[in-house]
């Protein structure tokens, strides 16, 4: 096979003859179905994303793929990220650059992946990682829940108690789609913050651009993409928010949000049913909800998807020294190196995506990695009866 090519352009230097191709690749390729590789979503986090370029690929003057990407001091890692929930290169079936070619000729010392939808056999390294979808079918929304509760019969009543105790509580529950208010949005952007300072996990929105890109990506309506919201209310007080890219019969279940002290009445679940059940009116057949783990997601999805989640380094400085510290940390006992280098990948993954300076970087990464540690220190250490 002839050698990969690379040519870096920012968003704006694509030709529309280059975005007409890519509607072609997207069309013929059914992998790439979901809304993260649309034109459009690569067309507005170009405008906001710091580093912000598309990869155009290349075998004997031929164009044969596009990532779309953004720059991270030495590293490379997909547009958007830590938000984009799927990423590879726009080809054709039967003519796709693996993982390791793409690596290769980027001009990187690194490329982070965290989703990389795998098209061919050659897309080897990292880990491969699981996402989950509720796939309706023609049959549509009514039979995809009578099949649903008829296999998950506990959980699906349990939430229909939980509606009918929360409109005895609050009053009646509205439910309202496609909405595309940005005070909506900076309270679901409040409450996912909050979240993360609770659990300790990074605040991806501290950083700006980040709110920036939903906000920018909610003004996005055009036939074959469009982001926006649902919201619950229960009698006057809104409990629950999700953020969601649309695109074709796909749906994208991105930002969830609901009033903590509501969890009891599960009101995010409530929403997410309510939100299949009216958007499956206008034709959607597919409701992406991305990484398995959370439990409920199994009582929801009957379809899976596999992605790789991988970090290539090149030969170098850079990969012989995190060698060398991960076979140290393993010298140590029980294989704590790779455990520990396992639990901060994915940590620093999300550090590195948000934190456009160095300072921040770091900063940010020394706690993760300071929290990682103290975690898995306390799931090894033997416990001392009193």
């Amino acid at each position: 096979m002839s050698p990969l090519h690379v040519e870096i352009r920012t968003t704006d230097a694509m030709s529309e003859a280059q975005w007409d191709l890519w509607r072609d690749m997207l069309a013929a390729n059914l992998l790439l179905n979901s809304p993260y590789f649309r034109p459009e979503f690569t067309q507005i986090a170009g405008r906001v994303c710091p580093g912000a370029a598309v990869a155009v690929l290349s075998r004997d003057g031929r164009t044969v793929g596009f990532f779309p990407l953004q720059r991270r001091g030495g590293a490379i890692q997909p547009l958007a990220a830590p938000m984009n929930d799927y990423h590879g290169v726009i080809a054709m079936p039967g003519d796709v650059p693996s993982l390791a070619e793409v690596a290769e000729v980027l001009p990187a010392s690194k490329l982070n992946v965290t989703a990389w939808v795998r098209q061919s056999d050659a897309d080897g390294p990292g880990e491969q990682r699981r996402t989950v979808q509720a796939e309706l079918g023609s049959a549509g929304f009514d039979a995809w829940y009578a099949e649903r509760r008829a296999t998950f019969g506990k959980f699906f009543k349990d939430k229909e108690r939980c509606r009918r105790s929360m409109q005895t509580e609050f009053g009646p529950l509205r439910v309202e789609t496609r909405l595309r208010d940005s005070q909506m949005l900076d309270w679901l952007i409040d409450l996912k913050r909050d979240q993360y300072r609770r659990t300790g996990r990074h605040d991806i929105f501290a950083c700006g651009w980040t709110a920036d890109l939903l906000h920018a990506l909610l003004k996005a309506d055009t036939p074959g993409f469009s982001a926006s919201m649902a919201g619950l209310w229960a009698g006057d007080r809104l409990a629950a928010v999700e953020y969601s890219l649309f695109a074709g019969d796909q749906c994208h279940f991105w930002f969830p949000g609901y009033v903590p002290e509501l969890s009891r009445c599960s009101p995010g679940i409530l929403l997410s049913l309510d939100t299949m059940r009216m958007a499956a009116e206008t034709g959607v057949r597919s409701f992406d909800f991305g990484f398995e783990g959370e439990h409920y997601k199994k009582y929801f999805c009957n379809g899976e998807r596999w992605v790789r989640d991988a970090v290539v380094v090149k030969p170098g400085l850079g990969a012989t020294v995190s060698q060398a510290a991960v076979s140290a940390l393993n010298l140590a006992g029980q294989g704590r190196g790779e455990r520990l280098r396992n639990s901060v990948r994915r940590r620093w993954a999300a550090i590195e995506a948000c934190e456009v300076t160095p300072g921040n970087r770091l900063k940010g990464g020394l706690q993760a990695a300071g929290a990682a540690f103290a975690k898995l220190s306390a799931r090894t250490s033997p416990r001392v009866s009193a």
